[in-house]
C-alpha cells in the first residue's frame, strides 16, 4: 500500500497550486507571457513552465498561443474568473489569520488619476507613509481606467466621476468644483458675460466628461445653459488640458484646484464667473471582502480625512 503524503508535501502542493493560479491570472491580465514575467519579476521561460504545469495538472488547455496572439479557451475563461475569486478569498483568509489589529505592513497597490496622483494627493500619501513605515506603496497613475482588482493586484483606486460598477465598495471622499478658464490671449475685446457667449470661442474638451457640449449653471439664479462647443483639442488628461489652456489653445472647464496658482498670477482668467459646471465627485473604490488588511483600512482612513482638507481651499 503506498505511503500517504506527508503534511509538508500537502502544504507544498497547495502552495504551488496557488502560485500557479496567480501566474495564470497575471498572464491573462498582462496579455502576454513576457509582460506577466516583467510584472512578477520572473523570466519568461519560468512563466511558460508554470503555465504548462498548471495545464498538465488540470488536464485542460487554458490558453491558445500563436506567434503573435494569445486567446483564452472556454475552459480558460471559466478558470480565470473562478481563479480571481478564489485568490481574493485566499488573501482575505490569510489576512484574517494575522488578526484584525495587526500593524499595517506589506505592499499597497493604488490606482490614481494622473493630476490628482501627481499633485493633490501626494501630500496625504506622504502622511500615510510616515505614519506606517512598514508599508510600501505602488502609486500607479492611470486616467479613465477601472482596474481589475484581482488580475492587476490592485488594493484600491481613486476615481473621479460617478461609480457605476455595483461590484465595488465606493466611498465618497469629496466633490471638486469646476470652472471655465482661458488664457487672456484667447479672449475677444469684450469678455463674455453669459454662458451662451462661450460657444463662439475655441475650446478644449476633457473627453472623459464633455466632448461636444457642456452644461453650465448660474450659481445665483440656478439658470442652466447648454453650451455647444467645437473643440480645437480633445484629451483625456487634465494635465494636458491645463497645459493647453496656459498656451492659449482654447477655453477649458476643469477642477478649480488645478488652476488656482495660474489665476492668482494672471496666466489664466476665469470666464463667466457666476457660471460653473456641476462638481465632480471623488470616490475611493475597492473590492467587497470579509476582511481588509490593516494597510488598506489605514489608507482609507487617511484619504477620508485628508482629501476634504485638500479641497477646502477652492
Amino acid at each position: 500500500m503506498p505511503a500517504a503524503p506527508s503534511l509538508g508535501a500537502v502544504v507544498n502542493t497547495s502552495a504551488d497550486r496557488i502560485e500557479l493560479m496567480k501566474t495564470f491570472v497575471h498572464i491573462v491580465a498582462a496579455g502576454s507571457l513576457s509582460a506577466a514575467a516583467a510584472q512578477m519579476g520572473a523570466t519568461q521561460p519560468t512563466v511558460s513552465r508554470r503555465l504548462q504545469t498548471l495545464e498538465r495538472s488540470l488536464g485542460l488547455r487554458l490558453l491558445r498561443r500563436s506567434t503573435h496572439a494569445m486567446k483564452l479557451t472556454e475552459d480558460g475563461e471559466r478558470y480565470f474568473e473562478r481563479a480571481k475569486e478564489l485568490l481574493l478569498r485566499w488573501d482575505a483568509f490569510e489576512a484574517d489569520l494575522r488578526g484584525a489589529a495587526d500593524q499595517p505592513e506589506g505592499n499597497l497597490r493604488v490606482v490614481v488619476p494622473h493630476a490628482l496622483g501627481q499633485r493633490l494627493l501626494v501630500g496625504p500619501l506622504a502622511q500615510y507613509l510616515r505614519a506606517y513605515p512598514r508599508v510600501r506603496v505602488e502609486w500607479l497613475l492611470h486616467d479613465n481606467t477601472r482596474p481589475d482588482f484581482i488580475a492587476e493586484g490592485v488594493d484600491c483606486a481613486i476615481q473621479v466621476g460617478e461609480v457605476t460598477d455595483p461590484g465595488v465598495v465606493a466611498l465618497k471622499l469629496s466633490e471638486v468644483p469646476r470652472i471655465v478658464v482661458a488664457a487672456p490671449s484667447v479672449l475677444p475685446g469684450v469678455p463674455p458675460v453669459h454662458a451662451a457667449e462661450l460657444a463662439a470661442l475655441p475650446w478644449l474638451a476633457l473627453q472623459t466628461f464633455y466632448r461636444n457640449d457642456i452644461v453650465l449653471t448660474h450659481t445665483r439664479t440656478g439658470e442652466r445653459c447648454r453650451v455647444p462647443i467645437r473643440p480645437r483639442m480633445m484629451t483625456d488628461s487634465l494635465n494636458a488640458l491645463h497645459s493647453a489652456a496656459l498656451l492659449g489653445v482654447g477655453v477649458g472647464v476643469a477642477s478649480t484646484w488645478i488652476f488656482l496658482e495660474d489665476l492668482a498670477q494672471g496666466r489664466l482668467v476665469r470666464l463667466v464667473p457666476e457660471w460653473q459646471a456641476a462638481p465632480l465627485p471623488v470616490y475611493l473604490i475597492y473590492q467587497h471582502a470579509e476582511f481588509y488588511p490593516a494597510r488598506l483600512r489605514c489608507f482609507i482612513e487617511t484619504m477620508r480625512h485628508a482629501l476634504p482638507a485638500s479641497v477646502d481651499v477652492l
